[in-house]
This record gives structure tokens, C-alpha cells and sequence, in this order.
């Protein structure tokens, strides 16, 4: 049977492989970057918890925390306690990784990182169905019924479960929550949704915030639709899941991210430059093998189909399941939009000019329906991408600097 899943899954994105192919660029430093890492120290490095594993060997304290939704999954958060009555800042990772993306950068880089020096307690979430948050009451990944989710019960019970957690762990609203590309949309589904506990939030940074994303021009958005219009197939192969991590080795295979001299620089190209937006200067190649090692994460199937929705129609609304089932579950042919106009939360938008996911045009129009912006800002460099919020070299210098400001009040 997994051989059969695993043919069925190449023939599915055989495309792709040929989108990948002709994208190779030379960098001489790949070979002395993964020679060095032919060894079993880091083979064995990245089998270790990455996040309590990095915290230790930089010296900060990790605690780990288990939160359960109101629909039964539990979530992890990973905390790096800051002293007494340190104010708590949640942030969000986007769809297809987790919370490993806030400190790939290290120590003095990461934002994680940058707001324990700066004695913030610093908590790191883990939507649902991702590594580190697979756990349910009763429910087991290989059943249809746990990965019928998409971002919108995110919104309405990830973010809100943790929130709440959060502000009662500490006994004080939540300082600020940061979220990059889907983990800022789920703030905003919270805020429309669930306004009493976005109320416990004093301040929102949204870095490329996956909103309206119908100018998306990666060519991630026909995969995304064969993705969707290969809804039966996929279901009898995954179960729901987009996909599991030995479907996404095969990606990763196929992509050339196996990791050896030949294929490195056609991984880099395919995996971040190719789908995100093209800017080698800042991508740090020594971050690869742990990089392709936790990316991409597994996801639902029904958060893909809701994003291409998203961008068919080009409308921030809910799910669309036909009109015979919206009429029965919103009294209407058509799914709600989400009144954007009635988030009253200060918010900071943060936007890249090559981000080819989130394009500034959807930004700039999220930001015209949102009535309390206090920063709107492009990222001064640019070639800046959809990863580079968290992956980028000079992050810190580029757009830390500037939300470290914003959330200390001294913009």
C-alpha cells in the first residue's frame, strides 16, 4: 500500500519536477557546507526536539506546554519564560511549518530570540496537526475526521485556546501577537469571531499577512489548484493530510533537497527562491540541512482547498462547501466574508516587494479595511520574500529593529 500511495503522489507532482528543473543556480560554498555535514553528529542533531535543543546550546530556558481546544486537539506551545511580570508576546508560524521558523536564525538574529534579550516571555505556537501539535482527545491522524480543518478553526479555537491560556498563565493580557502569512490571518478570524478574547491582545504585527492572495504570482497557485481539483484521489491516499512527512521526503527528493554537492543549490532555488521569491544574498546557506529538515510541515487538505477559494474568488471568507451545504450551515448560497472593518485591535503590517505569496497589492488592500493601522511598512530591500520574514540574513537590521519599536512603544 505505500508504494501505491507513493506512485500515485509522484504521477500527482511529476509537473512540478519539471517546473524545478531548469531553476539551478552555481554557488561554489554549497559543497564545503554539506561536507561538513556529513557526519552523525548532525544526523543525530536533527532527530533531537529542534526547539529545546536550540534554546539549550544558545542558553535559554524552554518550557513546554500542552493547551486543549474546545474541539479536542491539543496544542504545543514552546515558552522561553522571561522573569517576573515579564509581558507575554505569542508568535504564530504560517501554514506548512511551525515554530522552529522563529528561531532558525539563532541566537542574536531570531526574533524569538531578539525579544528574550530584551525580557519579553516569549511563547511559540503550534497550530494543529503540525509536529508538535498532532494530539486528540479521541481522535487519530489517520482518521478523515481530525484533519476536517482549515484555517478558520484555527481562528476560532487554535489562537483563541492559546490566548486565553496564555493571559491566564501570566496573569495579563497578552502583549503582543505576531503572526507570519496564515498565522496572521487566523488572528484575524479570532478577531471577527471570537472579539472578547482578541480583546485580551493589546497589539497585533502581521509579516505578510495570507489574507486576499487572488495577485498571487508563485508558482505554488497551480499546484494549489491541482492540489484542490485532486481532492478524492488525495484523500484516499493521505486521509486529508497535505502530506504526510514521508510524501514530503519524496518532495524533498524530488526538489534535489537530498542534501548531496550536486543537488544543494537546486533544493535552494526549488524550495525557497522558486515558490517564495528569488534573493540569494539573503539566504544563509549554512541553514539548509536543518531548514529541509522540519520544511514543509504537514497541513489539512481543507486549509489548501480554503486558500484556493480564496484565491478564486478573491474574498476573505469562509469555507466554501457548495451552495446546498451553505445554505443549511450560513443560511446562504454563498460563504460570510470576514468584516475585516471590524477588528479594532492595533495592528502593523509588514510587507515584502518580491514576496510572490502575498503581493503588495493584497496587502495594501487588507490595510484599506483594517481601521486601526498603527505601521504599514514595505521592507526596505528589494528582493525580499515570503521567507525571509523569518529566514532572511539581515532580518534583524531589515525589519526587527523597527517591530521591536513598535512593541516596546517607542515608534
Amino acid at each position: 500500500m505505500d508504494g501505491i500511495k507513493l506512485i500515485g503522489f509522484m504521477c500527482l507532482l511529476s509537473f512540478y519536477g519539471c517546473l524545478a528543473g531548469a531553476t539551478i543556480l552555481p554557488n561554489k560554498p554549497v559543497e564545503r557546507i554539506i561536507r561538513s555535514r556529513r557526519n552523525d553528529e548532525l544526523n543525530s542533531d536533527l532527530i533531537l526536539s529542534t526547539v529545546t535543543r536550540d534554546n539549550k546550546k544558545t542558553g535559554y530556558p524552554t518550557e513546554t506546554h500542552v493547551v486543549t481546544t474546545e474541539d479536542g486537539y491539543l496544542l504545543t506551545l514552546h515558552r522561553i519564560p522571561g522573569g517576573n511580570g515579564s509581558l507575554p508576546v505569542l508568535l504564530v508560524h504560517g501554514a506548512f511549518s511551525d515554530d522552529y521558523v522563529w528561531i532558525t536564525l539563532g541566537k542574536g538574529k531570531a526574533l524569538a530570540y531578539l525579544l528574550a534579550d530584551q525580557g519579553y516571555d516569549v511563547w511559540l505556537a503550534n497550530l494543529r496537526g503540525t509536529t508538535h501539535s498532532r494530539d486528540h482527545i479521541s481522535l487519530s491522524t489517520s482518521e478523515l475526521k481530525y484533519w476536517n480543518f482549515s484555517f478558520h478553526e484555527m481562528g476560532i479555537y487554535d489562537v483563541p485556546a492559546m490566548t486565553t491560556y496564555i493571559t491566564n498563565m501570566t496573569s495579563q493580557p497578552l502583549h503582543a501577537y505576531i503572526g507570519h502569512s496564515m498565522g496572521a490571518a487566523v488572528f484575524y478570524v479570532m478577531s471577527i469571531e471570537r472579539p472578547n478574547i482578541a480583546g485580551m491582545v493589546k497589539m497585533m504585527i502581521s509579516f505578510g499577512p495570507g489574507v486576499f492572495v487572488d495577485h498571487m504570482r508563485s508558482p505554488l497557485r497551480p499546484i494549489l489548484y491541482l492540489i484542490k481539483e485532486s481532492q478524492p484521489l488525495l484523500r484516499v491516499l493521505f486521509h486529508d493530510e497535505t502530506f504526510p512527512k514521508d510524501a514530503f521526503n519524496a518532495i524533498m527528493t524530488l526538489l534535489g533537497c537530498n542534501l548531496n554537492f550536486y543537488q544543494a543549490e537546486l533544493c535552494v532555488n526549488n524550495f525557497i527562491f522558486m515558490p517564495f521569491g528569488n534573493n540569494p544574498e539573503q539566504f544563509n546557506l549554512t541553514q539548509l540541512p536543518i531548514i529541509v529538515s522540519h520544511l514543509p510541515v504537514a497541513a489539512s487538505l481543507k486549509t489548501v482547498v480554503h486558500y484556493v477559494q480564496i484565491i478564486k474568488s478573491g474574498k476573505f471568507r469562509q469555507y466554501d462547501h457548495g451552495a446546498t451545504k451553505n445554505l443549511l450551515i450560513y443560511k446562504s448560497m454563498e460563504p460570510p466574508e470576514y468584516n475585516l472593518s471590524s477588528i479594532t485591535r492595533p495592528i502593523a503590517i509588514y510587507y515584502g516587494n518580491n514576496d510572490l505569496l502575498v503581493q503588495p497589492i493584497d496587502v495594501k488592500r487588507l490595510y484599506n479595511l483594517l481601521p486601526n493601522v498603527i505601521d504599514m511598512y514595505e521592507v526596505p530591500w528589494p528582493n525580499f520574500n515570503h521567507m525571509d520574514f523569518v529566514l532572511a540574513n539581515d532580518a534583524p537590521k531589515l525589519l526587527y529593529e523597527r517591530v521591536l519599536k513598535i512593541i516596546n512603544g517607542k515608534y
